[in-house]
C-alpha cells in the first residue's frame, strides 16, 4: 500500500458553543480509504493499544476545553475589572463607598443634600401642593375640572360635571372626581399646566394623533394622574428632603425652575406615550409601559450634564 499521511485537527469554535472538525489531507488528491483502519488492515498496532490511544486524545481534548473556558473567564474578569477602575477613578474608593453605605443600610439611598433657602422653599410649596386632595365639592376644584375640557375641547360645549362625554378625555366613568384618588388636586393642576404650556403636544396625546395606535389605548386623564403619582415616589417628595438619585438630581432642577415638576410631568406624559408605541402596547400593558418610563426617567435624570428640565434628552419630544 503506497504510504500517506493523514492529520486529524480539532478546533474549537464559539458557534453556538460547539466544537468544530477539520480534516486536512497531505499527499493526497482524495480519500478512498476510511479514517480508522478496520480488522483486515494491520497497521501495527493492537486492539488495545489503539484503544489507549484514544482516550488519550480524549483527555486531551478534555484539558484543551477547560483550558480555553478558564482563558475566557480570566480575560472577562479582567475587563470588568478595568471598567470599575476606569469608571469611578479608583477601585479601592468604589468598595468603600460600598461598605459605607451598607453600614448605614441605605445602599440604594443617598444622604440628604443641603438646600439653599430658595431650594427649601420651593420643596416645601411643591409637597404642600401634594398634600391637598381633589375635592369635587369645592368650587376652585370644580373650576379647574371645567377649564381643563375648555383646553381639551375648545370648541365643544362644556357638559355637566357628571356625564358620559367626560369618557372622551380619558376619566373612566361619567363623574371624573371619582378617579384622582391618591393623585390629588395636584395631577389635574399637572393636565392643566400641560394643556396651557406645551398644547400641540396634549392635543396629539389626547387624541392619540402619533404613531400606529393599540385598538384598546390607554385612557388619557386617567394615565395623567399616574403620572402625577409616579413622579411623586420616584422623586421621594413624600419624605421630609429626598434621598434618591432621582429626588436629589430633581432638587437641582427645581432650584433652577419653580415649575420643574409640572415640566418634568410633560416630559413623562410624552416620554410614557413615546413607551407605548415603541412596545405597541395595549391596555392590558399599561403597568409595564409605566414602569419603563420610570426607569427611562430616573436613567435621564442622572446624566451629569442635565442642569434644567429642557437638558433631558425627552424634552426634545415636547411640541409646543
Amino acid at each position: 500500500m503506497t504510504s500517506r499521511t493523514l492529520r486529524r485537527r480539532l478546533l474549537h469554535g464559539d458557534v453556538d458553543g460547539k466544537r468544530q472538525e477539520h480534516l486536512e489531507t497531505s499527499g493526497l488528491d482524495g480519500l478512498d480509504e476510511p479514517l480508522l483502519g478496520n480488522s483486515e488492515h494491520d497497521d501495527g498496532h493492537s486492539e488495545g493499544s489503539m484503544l489507549e490511544d484514544l482516550r488519550d486524545e480524549e483527555r486531551r481534548k478534555e484539558n484543551l476545553h477547560w483550558t480555553l473556558l478558564f482563558s475566557q473567564l480570566i480575560a472577562q474578569w479582567a475587563e470588568w475589572l478595568a471598567n470599575i477602575v476606569l469608571g469611578s477613578g479608583s477601585l479601592i474608593g468604589r468598595l468603600l463607598a460600598f461598605s459605607s453605605n451598607i453600614q448605614r443600610g441605605q445602599s440604594n439611598k443617598l444622604l440628604p443634600p443641603t438646600l439653599s433657602p430658595l431650594q427649601e422653599e420651593r420643596l416645601r410649596n411643591l409637597q404642600q401642593r401634594l398634600e391637598v386632595p381633589f375635592d369635587g365639592s369645592r368650587g376652585e376644584h370644580q373650576d379647574a375640572l371645567k377649564l381643563l375640557w375648555r383646553l381639551a375641547f375648545p370648541n365643544r360645549e362644556l357638559p355637566s360635571l357628571k356625564s358620559e362625554l367626560w369618557k372622551e378625555m380619558g376619566w373612566q366613568g361619567p363623574d371624573p372626581s371619582t378617579d384622582f384618588r391618591g393623585g390629588g388636586f395636584i395631577s389635574l393642576e399637572n393636565l392643566i399646566f400641560f394643556a396651557q404650556k406645551y398644547p400641540e403636544s396634549f392635543q396629539r396625546l389626547l387624541h392619540k394623533q402619533d404613531g400606529t395606535r393599540a385598538e384598546w389605548e390607554y385612557p388619557f386623564a386617567v394615565a395623567g394622574i399616574n403620572i402625577s403619582f409616579l413622579l411623586a415616589q420616584m422623586l421621594d417628595l413624600q419624605s421630609g428632603k429626598p434621598t434618591s438619585l432621582a429626588g436629589i438630581r430633581f432638587l437641582e432642577l427645581l432650584g433652577e425652575d419653580e415649575m420643574a415638576f409640572d415640566n418634568l410631568y410633560c416630559v413623562a406624559f410624552q416620554m410614557l406615550d413615546a413607551q407605548w408605541l415603541a412596545k405597541r402596547a395595549s391596555y392590558m400593558d399599561f403597568n409595564d409601559v409605566l414602569k419603563s418610563t420610570r426607569t427611562q426617567l430616573e436613567r435621564e435624570l442622572a446624566l451629569e450634564d442635565v442642569f434644567g428640565v429642557r437638558d433631558l434628552p425627552a424634552y426634545n419630544l415636547l411640541r409646543r
